[in-house]
């Protein structure tokens, strides 16, 4: 008897990719809208469908499990590098070198340039912490209470605010959409930061002069009631011993960044550094401290909830939640790109795009869609990411090119959507709607038309060799 013929595996149609999309989308929407749920097991669930829309396409499962497990393979130096930054970012705290940074933040706090000074006081916090939730959270409603006292717009206020929260949280390599992004474009997280510097601190610029220009016009004058500040200062000072030697650890980082060193000894360069500052300035600090901290993150209980929500995290397990979320979502794209289930959507898509820089303009949009349909900040990056990695590849586009796209919008529009996880956070946190900050959130609705615009000059494009387009054309010239 003769063996039945073996199934070839078909292209598939695009109403097929369109449904798994589809069904990803719905899942994502009821378990984060309705139920408030994490995004990963919605996830999980879209990966489910990809998979079984794989085997009625003639995948075996051994070819659609080494899919996910290649997908998984593309992400593995970016979950390494989570891993890391989970570690540095526990030793930071404990060794009072974030401390030290948001202290120092504080001190440029003054009443006549009061948005200004909350745009810089938030861009510190959030470098120091790679997280805009907890900047907001905790700097933003000491600054809502500071505007009120002052008389200053709310609006206003809570725009300089989540201005700053998420250019600290796009721009910090301790963030973990900063590492996600790039784990999905495929490159580091320091070449990453590095290609978003030339648009993000030009957006940057023009928001500081915004609310620069503001409070100039708006401050009256006034003694301002700057409780907040001084309570949060004496707390910090009494916890740690501030020295500005305690800044040298995210020197020594940025430096690695400028000399090209690779992300992984550059980022471990900086645990090490942090480590030897931390047991020499500070006298609770010792290696079993290090140690503890690294693994489980820092800890403590001041009573005051300001000093303990930001400063109660980093670790290795705390960094488990964005670990898994890349893992995830890489099965789920693994699956559809050698599946061709995202080619086929992108084949539909991509003709809107006439040259390079219209494909960043192609990704920021879906990106913004993305934040509209699939509510989730994580899933704005992850989706689109997976959607066009291949296509920039085909353009013989650099990765950091998409990295940089996928943040510049992915990232910062995640706060103009009322329904998304953002919006509904900051509502709750700051007290105040999409529809009053939005205008006055300045950083993040221009942050992607700079970089649509600049890719256009050239400035956010670069070829496979990691040269800008508008560097690469006066070379040809």
């Amino acid at each position: 008897m003769e063996n039945k013929k073996e199934r070839t595996p078909r292209m598939p149609k695009l109403w097929e990719a369109l449904l798994v999309l589809g069904l990803l989308i719905a899942v994502l929407a009821v378990g984060i809208i309705v139920y408030g749920v994490d995004p990963h097991i919605p996830m999980f669930v879209g990966t489910i469908g990809a998979a079984l829309m794989a085997l009625h396409l003639g995948y075996k499962w051994s070819a659609i499990e080494k899919s996910m497990l290649d997908g998984i393979y593309k992400a593995l130096q970016s979950v390494i590098i989570l891993a890391i930054i989970g570690i540095l970012t526990g030793v930071w705290l404990d060794a009072g070198v974030v401390p030290t940074m948001i202290y120092y933040g504080l001190q440029i706090l003054s009443p006549g340039i009061f948005y200004l000074g909350a745009l810089l006081i938030c861009s510190i916090t959030a470098l120091a912490t790679g997280t805009s939730w907890g900047t907001m959270g905790t700097m933003g409603v000491a600054l809502m209470g500071i505007g009120f006292g002052l008389g200053m717009n709310p609006a206003v206020t809570a725009g300089a605010i989540i201005s700053g929260a998420y250019f600290g949280d796009k721009m910090s390599p301790l963030s973990d959409t900063t590492n996600l992004a790039p784990a999905m474009a495929g490159t580091d997280v320091m070449t990453h930061v590095k290609f978003m510097l030339p648009s993000t601190i030009a957006t940057y610029l023009v928001a500081a002069v915004f609310f620069l220009v503001m409070g100039l016009v708006q401050y009256q004058g006034g003694e301002a009631d700057m409780s907040s500040v001084t309570t949060l200062s004496a707390a910090l000072k009494d916890m740690f011993t501030i020295n500005p030697l305690l800044l040298l650890p995210p020197v020594v980082v940025i430096v690695a960044v400028a000399l090209k060193m690779p992300a992984i000894p550059g980022i471990v360069l900086g645990i090490v550094t942090g480590a030897i500052v931390g047991m020499i300035f500070q006298p609770e600090c010792s290696l079993g401290t290090l140690f503890s901290c690294g693994m489980n993150g820092f800890s403590c209980e001041t009573g005051i909830y300001e000093i303990d929500e930001l400063l109660n995290s980093g670790g290795l397990m705390n960094m488990m939640f964005s670990i898994s979320m890349t893992i995830i979502a890489m099965m789920f794209g693994g699956i559809m790109e050698d599946t061709h289930q995202l080619e086929v959507i992108v084949d539909k898509v991509k003709t809107l795009a006439k040259n390079p820089a219209g494909l960043v303009a192609l990704t920021e949009v879906t990106c913004v869609a993305s934040n509209a349909t699939m509510p989730e900040q994580y899933i704005s990056i992850v989706v689109p990411g997976r959607m066009y990695a291949e296509e920039y590849k085909k353009k013989g586009l650099h990765p950091a090119t998409l990295s940089n796209a996928l943040e510049s919008a992915g990232t910062v529009t995640s706060a103009l959507i009322p329904w998304n996880t953002c919006g509904v956070f900051i509502l709750g946190t700051l007290n105040i709607g999409v529809a009053q900050y939005a205008p006055y959130a300045v950083f993040n609705w221009l942050m992607p038309l700079v970089t649509i615009a600049m890719a256009y000059m050239g400035w956010t494009v670069a070829n496979a060799d990691g040269v800008r387009l508008s560097k690469a054309k006066k070379a040809a010239k």
